[in-house]
């Protein structure tokens, strides 16, 4: 069989419900949609960690982020970390190692074009997409958000300005399709992750007042945007769990997700028939302590939180001729998981000893009933600037566990029972809590897991 061309296209802070075959009656995405409808949604797929940088290690070494060390985002300032409370925070790894094989080499290695287009926010020179099997970089460096602003000059490193005013997501796109375009024989590997939806929240002024009036029109509350500068709090907010809004209707939030939808539509032309499409993103939509532009309901909490808002996310994937039309998958899957997926797909040998946390999900792809790749594992020592507090958790199953480091309080929630984790069975089910927790205990010893220490300067307030 040929090998196929892949396009991962990965979005920043997308929620699990921001796209209207996801459940959302106020975006509108109809080239999405359409992705979905001609290949496999996923119900159940999940970010590798509830922030974004230990997720895009994960996708790119096969392992979860406490296995390669990258366990919270990269502060590229180093001075927004680290966050304290009762807890003293981890140390942990602050650029993706050269050591690790990356996604993009073992492509690399195996006949592909290799291009990154978009954020990296996985180290700065040195540690660049470049130096890890990618003979493309445009736009990825140690940034993790345009900190300029989406209008040019965005100032970003690795992508020189454009004119002045163009949108960096209409940018990058193009960028993008100038690289489709430019294609030899081989296949090719397009990493495409976008910066948006991250803070901070703007998009075409003509998409805003579409919204603004969709909003007045539907009699919905137009929630004003994040000002530039506020979406780094200086201190953790501890505990606020402030889901604030229940409705999607911030208009800037809802024109950013149109924007993404109609370039993705875009790339989507020019590719070749015989491409492997994924689409997802790298943790929940913000919706706590540091800002709210989404909602993730039914789904607890977002960003930052070891809750379900926090680490599902939407996934969709198509290869024409091998995934089925309208298909829907509900087995649960992480990003370790893409790696030995794709060298699957790509018809290349497997690296067990790179992806040690991976499983592949070819047989879901292919239709297979029944398929279930075993308990799924987070572990986030750290604080949010979201709100969430240190801890891990385990799915397996429909149960999922939650241990919090602070006081050791242990939560537990049958999920499809309870999609919203409201009702914690931690006492109702003292068998299963238990069998989790060892389970949890037990992963977390087999990967060295680092544990936060009790921080002796620490007043309960």
């Amino acid at each position: 069989m040929q090998q196929p061309n892949i396009v991962f296209v990965l979005i920043d802070d997308l929620g699990w419900r921001d796209l209207t075959c996801y459940g959302s009656t106020f975006y509108e995405t109809p080239n999405l949609d359409r992705l979905a409808a001609q290949g496999m949604r996923f119900t159940d797929a999940y970010a590798a960690c509830p922030v974004c940088s230990p997720t895009r290690a994960s996708l790119l070494t096969g392992k979860y982020p406490a296995t390669v060390g990258v366990t919270d985002w990269i502060d590229w300032s180093g001075r927004l970390h680290p966050c304290r409370g009762r807890l003293v925070d981890v140390p942990y790894v602050k650029q993706l190692p050269l050591a690790e094989c990356s996604l993009g080499r073992a492509l690399h290695e195996g006949g592909y074009q290799t291009w990154h287009v978009g954020k990296w926010h996985l180290g700065g020179p040195g540690f660049q997409p470049e130096d890890h099997g990618f003979d493309v970089n445009v736009g990825g460096g140690v940034l993790g958000c345009p900190i300029h602003g989406y209008f040019s000059p965005w100032s970003l490193p690795n992508l020189p300005d454009a004119e002045p005013g163009k949108y960096l997501t209409d940018h990058l796109t193009d960028e993008a399709i100038r690289l489709v375009r430019s294609r030899d024989d081989r296949p090719f590997f397009l990493n495409l992750w976008h910066y948006a939806v991250h803070t901070p929240i703007q998009a075409p002024g003509d998409l805003v007042e579409k919204y603004k009036a969709k909003a007045q029109r539907l009699g919905l509350d137009i929630v004003p945007a994040l000002e530039e500068g506020e979406f780094f709090p200086v201190e953790h907010k501890r505990q606020q769990r402030v889901q604030r809004r229940r409705i999607q209707s911030d208009p800037v939030y809802a024109a950013m997700i149109e924007s993404l939808d109609t370039n993705i539509g875009r790339l989507l032309a020019v590719v070749p028939e015989n491409t492997l499409v994924i689409f997802s993103s790298d943790n929940g939509g913000l919706a706590t302590a540091e800002g709210s532009p989404t909602t993730n309901r039914p789904l607890n909490e977002g960003k930052g939180w070891m809750y379900e808002g926090g680490t599902r996310e939407p996934l969709i994937m198509r290869w024409p001729g091998v995934i089925q039309s309208g298909g829907v998958c509900t087995a649960p899957v992480t990003s370790p998981d893409f790696y030995p997926t794709l060298l699957e797909a790509a018809g290349l040998p497997l690296r067990p000893q790179q992806h040690v946390d991976g499983v592949s999900f070819m047989p879901a792809l292919r239709g297979a009933a029944g398929f279930d790749r075993g308990p799924l594992f987070w572990h986030y020592p750290h604080y949010g600037n979201q709100g969430g507090t240190p801890g891990s958790s385990v799915r397996d199953g429909d149960w999922k566990l939650i241990e919090f480091f602070e006081d050791g309080r242990l939560e537990l929630y049958n999920l499809r029972d309870d999609i919203g984790e409201t009702r914690n069975l931690a006492t109702a089910c003292p068998d299963v809590c238990q069998r989790l927790h060892g389970r949890l205990v037990a992963w977390r010893q087999s990967v060295e897991a680092k544990m936060p220490q009790r921080n002796p300067g620490w007043k309960e307030r």
